[in-house]
C-alpha cells in the first residue's frame, strides 16, 4: 500500500499539479514556488497559482490585466507586524521601509517535464535582515513552508 506522503510527493512531480511544495531554505530566508507558467507554442501562456499558504493569491483580473504581486496573507502580515513592527516607519518626518521587514523578489527557473511540457517556475525569494527573524518566521510557519495545509 502506498503511503499518503509518497502519493503527495508523486503528485507534485506532475506538470499540472498545483499543490504546495516545500519551501527551500536559504541563508536569511527561503524560496517558495508560487506560480507556474506553461509555455504553449503558438498560443498565449497558461498560468497555475500554486496552493501555498504564505502569499496571497491574485484576487481578480482588473481592467489592466492580472498582476502577480507578492503580498503576504493577512495572518502572516499580522504575525510579521507583531514581531517586527509596522512595514513602514516614520523617521525624521518621512516614512520609510522598516528595515527589519523581509524583502521579497521573484526568481524564475525553466523546468522541462516529460512529454515536452515546458514551464517557468516562479519562486518567491524572501530574505530577512537577521537570521533570528528568519528562524522565528520559519518556526512559526513551518507547516505552511513544508507544503502542509494550515487547517
Amino acid at each position: 500500500m502506498t503511503s499518503p506522503t509518497s502519493v503527495l510527493e508523486a503528485m507534485r512531480e506532475e506538470p499540472g499539479c498545483v499543490n504546495a511544495v516545500p519551501a527551500e531554505p536559504m541563508r536569511l530566508g527561503f524560496q517558495l514556488l508560487v506560480l507556474r507558467c506553461y509555455v504553449n507554442d503558438g498560443a498565449p501562456p497558461s498560468f497555475a497559482w500554486i496552493g501555498q499558504r504564505i502569499f496571497r493569491t491574485p484576487e481578480r483580473a482588473s481592467r489592466h490585466g492580472l498582476h502577480f504581486g507578492l503580498a503576504f496573507r493577512p495572518d502572516v502580515m499580522s504575525w510579521l507586524s507583531e514581531r517586527l513592527g509596522r512595514p513602514s516607519i516614520v523617521d525624521e518626518e518621512r516614512p520609510r521601509r522598516n528595515p527589519r521587514w523581509p524583502k521579497t523578489s521573484w526568481r524564475c527557473v525553466e523546468r522541462r517535464w516529460p512529454d515536452a511540457v515546458i514551464s517557468m517556475e516562479w519562486l518567491a525569494e524572501t530574505l530577512f535582515a537577521s537570521q533570528d527573524d528568519a528562524d522565528a518566521f520559519c518556526e512559526e510557519w513551518r507547516k505552511q513552508l513544508a507544503g502542509e495545509f494550515d487547517d
